[in-house]
């Protein structure tokens, strides 16, 4: 997996190319901007948006509302970003999958992301947790990560694994995963990240492994239990829990999934306006509070040097989330 998928960078510096500092003057004559979610209520990507509706009307000079366009791995909110109109009321947070790897995963798309989107800034990124059922987890052994991915190779198709939609970076992630070890896993897809939680602290599901904002407090109440992050090493967010370098033996040494999100415009919003947008943003983003509020939820926060510079991100990484959709063997025609 490329390095490209392990960067934290927070870009504070000042994007001098954009423009002067930013007054809170409203665009669209003062209209709401909406921020679509496309996912439901509740889950990672929900609690991104909402924390940053929150504080963007201060920077942005709009009131901000959030509206959840769930469904299809997160194709359905996109879309409605994408045929939105072109004045700055309506911008999207918009993950990584949906930008570099959906073009791979389906022969046919409502949206072509270079075409029809226009990248204002990164907000965030991640590494994704493996959690599993406490109860469920007691009842079959599963003590820690190789003791679940031997079940599950003993077991195929039976260890029941929730994931927000196909074709979202848990839907390739847990794909890779299986395909790198052998194991195979009963997937059980779901319209957004809440749905999916309920059913695992219920025990209706086995396991999970996806970002995490929405799990952590579950596994501080003790209903999930940890067994392994993404990403090579373990992270600040749960740093008793190991990373893929400890599971060399099960194929993983090399394997590292790192996602993240970025808020994009419709293709077509003046270059002024979305010069704006990236300001109030990046102002709201690069506040420590705004940090710390993600912190310990296993967010964070990255923001592009530019709109151009998130251009060049989304082109520089597709060929990587090209390769992880092959080595995943995931299509969704």
């Amino acid at each position: 997996m490329s390095k490209m998928l392990r960067r934290h960078v927070l870009l504070a510096a000042p994007a001098l190319l954009i423009g002067k500092a930013i007054h809170a003057q409203p665009i669209a004559g003062g209209r709401p901007v909406r921020l679509i979610v496309p996912f439901a209520p509740g889950g990672a990507f929900d609690l991104v948006g909402r924390i940053l509706a929150e504080r963007l009307p201060a920077a942005l000079g709009n009131h901000v509302v959030v509206e959840n366009r769930a469904g299809a791995g997160g194709l359905i909110g996109v879309d409605a970003v994408a045929k939105a109109d072109k004045d700055g009321t309506t911008i999207g947070l918009v993950g990584v999958a949906a930008l570099c790897a959906a073009p791979f995963l389906y022969s046919r798309m409502p949206f072509d992301p270079v075409r029809d989107l226009a990248p204002v800034t990164q907000i965030t990124d991640g590494a994704m947790l493996c959690v599993v059922n406490a109860d469920n987890a007691r009842r079959n052994g599963w003590t820690d990560f190789r003791a679940l991915i031997a079940w599950a190779k003993a077991h195929p198709d039976t260890l029941r694994m929730g994931y927000s939609g196909p074709g979202s970076t848990a839907h390739l992630n847990i794909m890779t995963v299986g395909r790198l070890t052998g194991a195979s896993f009963l997937r059980v897809p779901y319209r957004g990240g809440s749905t999916t939680i309920n059913d695992l602290v219920a025990g209706h599901i086995d396991m999970m492994f996806d970002v995490m904002p929405a799990l952590i407090p579950h596994v501080q109440a003790g209903a999930l239990v940890p067994l392994a992050v993404s990403t090579p090493e373990p992270v600040a967010a749960v740093p008793s829990v190991p990373g893929m370098a400890s599971f060399a033996d099960l194929g993983l040494g090399q394997y590292s999934f790192d996602t993240w999100n970025a808020i994009m415009a419709p293709a077509g919003t003046p270059g002024p306006i979305v010069a704006r947008l990236f300001q109030a943003i990046r102002q709201v983003a690069t506040q420590p509070d705004f940090a710390e509020r993600l912190k310990p939820l296993g967010y964070g926060v990255v923001t592009s040097e530019s709109p151009a510079a998130l251009a060049a991100k989304i082109a520089r990484e597709t060929p990587v989330w090209k390769q992880l959709v092959e080595t995943s063997g995931a299509r969704l025609d």
